[in-house]
């Protein structure tokens, strides 16, 4: 379908995806769309920006999504999960675990940053573990042979990292926060540097050469920089 993202804040990437970097936490949102289903990669900080983004997604589109993907467990890529009744949600193995002994740590945080109290509360009782846990790969068919790939490619900027591949030409790679390029790779207490960088050689070896890669904040990169990336993260934690 042929829509005017750009009108809605969004960045059009080809192969009926498209992305919006969200206010505040400059977080990446994605939505692959195929002919019958309809994929978000990450639902924002807050219940109202998940509503906001279910609200634009039917408008860019016509239909509702059905699959969510959540890059990893941190609040300002998964509070927004609940605005979407009857979606599929994945994540990486563990990540449901997490989110579901993890709501108070996850408010915490998010009140760290700055997030208002009211906001906080009303995402984290709210909050939607990943029903389907990823181990590995797992293909989604999004309609007519359209098949996208989920990743666990982590541990590494958390220890439930999840990529999506999206064929095309060009191929784009939704990385999370495994990348990052306005600003310096973030490695909180739940990071694993040691698999940081082969995180990202995993990304490289999905992607190729020739793919657009996303990052959770910040602009579209290639292979180049998420290369250099990967080579400044190995000297910054040690790692060959």
């Amino acid at each position: 379908m042929d829509v005017s993202w750009e009108e809605f804040g969004w960045e059009r990437l080809g192969n009926g995806t498209g992305r919006r970097r969200l206010p505040v936490w400059d977080a990446t949102a994605a939505l692959v769309a195929g002919a019958d289903g309809v994929l978000l990669y990450d639902t924002g900080s807050t219940l109202r920006e998940g509503v906001e983004l279910r609200t634009q997604a039917e408008a860019l589109l016509g239909r509702r999504v059905t699959h969510i993907a959540l890059s990893h467990p941190h609040f300002d890529h998964v509070l927004g999960t609940a605005a979407f009744s009857g979606a599929e949600v994945y994540g990486a193995v563990g990540t449901a675990d997490l989110l579901a002994r993890g709501a108070e740590e996850l408010r915490a945080d998010a009140l760290r940053h700055g997030m208002s109290e009211g906001d906080a509360t009303a995402a984290t009782d709210a909050l939607v573990p990943p029903r389907h846990q990823v181990t590995g790969e797992w293909t989604l068919d999004l309609g007519d042979g359209f098949q996208v790939l989920l990743a666990n490619v982590g541990p590494g900027h958390s220890g439930h990292d999840l990529a999506v591949l999206v064929p095309g030409s060009p191929v784009v790679v939704l990385c999370g926060d495994l990348v990052e390029e306005s600003g310096e790779p973030q490695a909180d207490r739940d990071a694993v540097p040691t698999h940081w960088p082969a995180a990202l050689d995993r990304l490289l070896e999905l992607g190729g050469e020739d793919a657009l890669y996303v990052p959770g904040h910040g602009a579209v990169v290639d292979a180049a920089f998420v290369r250099a990336q990967r080579d400044r993260l190995a000297v910054r934690f040690g790692v060959s």
